[in-house]
């Protein structure tokens, strides 16, 4: 894997630098549409468990997800120790991660079986 990671350019990292990630599974326990945001959004906010908390993101994922209520008590992979982001009125605490789909959708990435809020990724 390393060689086809240097023929695409992508620079090798140690385990160190991958843990510098703070990956960490949360549920969304609030959404909203964000009207005021360029690209059609939600905002988010997931618990993280009590070491973390509950944090705010906005995500870019209404292509995918047609309504909030389908959002709600879904557990989502996120960043937590990237610097906030204002995003219009909103401050976009953590980054949910997603990847797109054939169609250009953002889909969420999120675990297979259920994990307590505030569970790492390693």
């Amino acid at each position: 894997m390393s060689e086809q990671a240097k023929e695409q350019g992508m620079p090798l990292i140690s385990w160190d630098d991958f843990m510098k990630v703070g990956l960490y599974f949360g549920t969304i326990v609030k959404a909203e549409f964000f009207a005021e945001a360029r690209k059609p959004s939600y905002k988010l906010w997931i618990d993280l468990g009590p070491e973390i908390g509950v944090k705010k993101s906005s995500s870019q994922i209404a292509k995918q997800y047609k309504t909030a209520e389908e959002l709600l008590g879904k557990q989502v992979l996120c960043v937590v120790n990237f610097p906030n982001k204002q995003i219009g009125p909103f401050i976009s605490e953590v980054l949910t991660t997603g990847a797109d789909d054939a169609e250009g959708k953002t889909v969420l990435v999120v675990p297979e079986g259920k994990l307590p809020n505030g569970a790492r990724l390693y």
